[in-house]
Formats: structure tokens, C-alpha cells, sequence
């Protein structure tokens, strides 16, 4: 989704809490994942797999220049065929520790493995955050979450929205660099570049 949409999707929620949910969330993420850290470790259920927040955030590290928002994807299944990229498994997250952030998408619970698995990445140190469905466990398991859906959560929204508003909100309000702050325009420029080149071979 590019910068013109979100700004249409937040025109529309505007008035419900979701865009200020959104940048809440995005700003825990943000300064969980410290340049100086371990990186980001992006895994989704075995029913989910956040694949479309994984690109994402690779499109928001590249825009914001901050190269520590680019997740490793960690999947459930992983094939020998598959990509470098592509071809990490739940084992990454058994050497999950201290200066690593976990971002846990889960619209419903998790299995026992993957929650024990998070549940040992975050005693080693690990910042765990979830975007969730109002699971109990996995709320739990957090430093900090977002619900989308749950009993407590506002309503009318749908995960891959949210998602969409988190992603885009997490590469904003970084820290000027010598070139100095982008603007929208320039956004939409590099936008507008990344369309015209050769797509790489990410996702």
C-alpha cells in the first residue's frame, strides 16, 4: 500500500482511534529496534503468515533509512528450494535474545510450540510485541500489543488494515539525518521510482 492510499485510509478512520492506535504501536516498535540491536524477528501462525507486513516494512526501512526495521520472516515450514530470505525456520527463534525484538502476528492462538518458543525468547531477554486477536496468552506474553478484533479492541477494523497503518507509521518520525527530514513529495518520488525499476527478488 503506498503513502497515497494510507493517507486516504487514514481519511477515512479518522475520528476512530485506529491511526493513533497505529502510531502507538509503531513507536514501541521503533524504538525496540535499536540500529545497534539484534534486528527484527516477524513470525505469524501457522495459519498466518505475515507476509505482506514482512514487505512492508522492508519498503519503510528502505524509505526511512532506518535498516533496522527490516524483519527476518520466520516461518513454520520452510522447503530446501526456498530463497535464503525465505528459508528461516522456528528454530531462529530458540537463538531469540537480549538487543532482538519478536513482533508476533497472530489473529487467533498461537500453538503450544510457538508460544513456548516466544515465551523462552522473551526470558532471554528478547522484546516481544504482538499485533493479536485478544488471545490471553499472547497478550501476556507481550511487552506490548495491539488487538485487533478482541472483546477489548475497537472495532471495525481488520488485521491487514491495521497492519497496513502500523507499517507506514513505523517508518515516520524518524531522527533527521545530514540530508534532513523527506517530505510527502519526496516520498512519493522514491515511491514512484521503486515502481519503474527491475522488482527485486524479496517476496
Amino acid at each position: 500500500m503506498d503513502a497515497v492510499r494510507v493517507a486516504l485510509l487514514r481519511e477515512v478512520l479518522a475520528g476512530t482511534e485506529w491511526p493513533a492506535a497505529a502510531r502507538r504501536f509503531a513507536g514501541a516498535l521503533r524504538s525496540s529496534v535499536v540500529p545497534q540491536g539484534g534486528g527484527l524477528l516477524l513470525v505469524g501462525t501457522e495459519e498466518y503468515e505475515p507476509w505482506h507486513l514482512a514487505a512492508h516494512l522492508v519498503d519503510e526501512a528502505a524509505w526511512s533509512g532506518q535498516p533496522e526495521l527490516n524483519p527476518t520472516l520466520v516461518r513454520h515450514r520452510v522447503r530446501p528450494e526456498d530463497p535464503a530470505h525465505l528459508a528461516v525456520g522456528l528454530g531462529r527463534l530458540e537463538a531469540a535474545g537480549r538487543g532482538e525484538t519478536l513482533l508476533v502476528v497472530a489473529p487467533r492462538r498461537p500453538d503450544d510450540g510457538l508460544l513456548e518458543r516466544v515465551h523462552d525468547a522473551r526470558r532471554a531477554g528478547a522484546t516481544v510485541l504482538s499485533l493479536d486477536g485478544g488471545d490471553a496468552e499472547v497478550h501476556g506474553l507481550a511487552h506490548d500489543a495491539l488487538t485487533v478484533g478482541g472483546p477489548d479492541a475497537a472495532q471495525g477494523v481488520d488485521l491487514d488494515t491495521v497492519q497496513h497503518l502500523v507499517s507506514a507509521a513505523a517508518g515516520e518520525n524518524s531522527l533527521p539525518t545530514a540530508r534532513g527530514r523527506r517530505r510527502f513529495r519526496d516520498r512519493l518520488s522514491w515511491l514512484a521510482d521503486q515502481l519503474t525499476a527491475p522488482p527485486p527478488a524479496r517476496w
